[in-house]
């Protein structure tokens, strides 16, 4: 595994690195095999410290933990204990999944600015009666991939994530899961009103 640690606005001595390749090789070796690359990354907030765990596992899947407390050591560990008890949750299905592969469709990614909080005006029309378009800052390609909504909601919770979208292996449509505020999975599925009209 390719380990990458750094710090944002603070100096990641040789301790911390060592600290957090032994404990990586310890929890992929207990619950996941042959991770790709791995990325920590510590800051500094006031008085808290943040630590951030950036795992790519497989094609396409990614896991991310985030912890945070008074020290640089114990914001690891919270991280990295988070990050196991996603994979111990997660680590029969994720063996299964990475061994049949998914495909993948894609698509075109939009960030859009963000509107000042001072606009008086709607959204859909602008002063002279024209349609409002947002200012695109990037445009990239993505990829969208053919899942279950099982294995969706599994890489939605490795990433820790807020949505994904993806097509649905039973019916070919897209769909999306996503993290609701009370904090159960919510799951939209146009494709099953087509269905029913059928």
């Amino acid at each position: 595994m390719n380990l990458t640690v750094k710090g944002k606005n603070i100096d990641v001595g040789d301790a911390l690195k060592t600290r957090a390749a032994e404990s990586l090789d310890h929890i992929f070796g207990k619950y996941f095999s042959n991770p790709i690359e791995a990325t920590v990354t510590m800051s500094r907030e006031a008085h808290l410290f943040m630590s951030q765990i950036s795992v790519h596992v497989g094609r396409g899947i990614m896991l991310q933990s985030e912890g945070e407390a008074e020290t640089a050591n114990a914001a690891y560990d919270t991280a990295a204990e988070t990050l196991a008890k996603r994979l111990r949750r997660y680590k029969r299905r994720l063996r299964d999944h990475h061994r049949a592969g998914t495909e993948d469709r894609r698509s075109q990614y939009y960030v859009l600015a963000q509107e000042p909080e001072e606009a008086e005006e709607p959204e859909h029309v602008n002063g002279s009666g024209e349609a409002h378009h947002p200012v695109v800052v990037a445009e990239m390609q993505t990829n969208i991939p053919t899942l279950t909504v099982g294995e969706a909601v599994m890489r939605l919770d490795l990433a820790n994530q807020q949505a994904m979208m993806f097509l649905n292996r039973a019916h070919g449509g897209l769909n999306m899961v996503y993290r609701r505020n009370d904090g159960n999975i919510g799951w939209v599925d146009p494709g099953l009103e087509a269905a029913t009209r059928q």
